[in-house]
């Protein structure tokens, strides 16, 4: 049910692409599905990676910041569901090892050639991890690049740092648009959407992951904590408590100073 309705929400946004459709309708239903995840906590819910993280950024690109484009929601839900799988962010090359590679990698062609069939190919991934690291994990980009001391070196390499994915992305969905792949596969106003506005998009990606992947939206769960406990005031039924204590957690609030015992009875 969850998964048909954020279907129904992308349909609309194709249908209005190049405008926001984000009214106070829309905006409502977006919320009723982000809190609808929420929703018991204690069930199984068999929601696929790909419809949590296409409703995420509907919520905060398109009714958030008020993105105009399909293509880019799309892009940017297929992308986030693709990273999933570690291999995709770091190729493998010939030597059955995963790399992270670097922007002076991709544009020589010796290199590139060891992981990578196609400069678009190479372009657009490149672009992609780029896009996801400084989005999704803006900490793990505070690292030293990796260099061996020498004679001439007696320092570490200097920070590679989110400036540094920030501009090597924008000029890697450059490249991978001008590409005449890119126009066979329908991509190149996106991809030069996603250079001019990178920026834009790892905000966003910024907001998601603190809210959605690496922490929760407290804003709902305190809501789903409040009603748990009034449901619990109405009806002493330990289900609700339990729910209570288990949003209590999410909150890091202490669970035990809530109503009832632990074995259900009224408080």
């Amino acid at each position: 049910m969850i998964e048909q309705r954020i279907q129904e929400l992308k349909a609309v946004i194709a249908g209005n692409d190049g405008r926001n459709a984000a009214d106070v309708r829309f905006a409502r239903a977006v919320d009723e599905l982000v809190r609808a995840v929420y929703d018991d906590i204690g069930d199984v819910r068999c929601i696929s990676s790909r419809a949590l993280f296409d409703l995420f950024i509907i919520k905060v690109l398109y009714v958030g910041r008020g993105s105009r484009h399909a293509g880019v929601i799309e892009y940017l839900g297929a992308m986030l569901d693709r990273y999933l799988a570690t291999r995709e962010l770091f190729p493998v090359g010939a030597d059955g090892k995963m790399h992270r590679l670097y922007f002076s990698e991709i544009l020589d062609d010796e290199r590139r050639a060891q992981f990578f069939r196609s400069r678009y190919e190479a372009y657009r991934a490149y672009a992609d991890s780029a896009l996801f690291l400084s989005g999704v994990f803006p900490s793990s980009l505070t690292r030293r690049r990796p260099g061996h001391r020498t004679l001439l070196r007696r320092r570490a390499a200097p920070l590679v740092d989110g400036s540094y994915y920030v501009s090597t992305g924008k000029a890697m969905y450059r490249l991978a648009a001008k590409q005449d792949v890119a126009e066979d596969t329908h991509q190149r106003d996106t991809l030069t959407r996603l250079a001019e506005h990178f920026e834009l998009y790892v905000d966003a990606l910024n907001e998601m992951s603190e809210r959605y992947i690496m922490g929760v939206d407290t804003s709902v769960v305190a809501d789903h904590l409040l009603d748990s406990l009034n449901c619990y005031k109405a009806s002493h039924d330990k289900a609700d408590i339990d729910a209570a204590r288990r949003y209590a957690v999410m909150l890091n609030a202490n669970a035990a100073h809530l109503p009832g015992d632990r074995t259900g009875g009224p408080g």
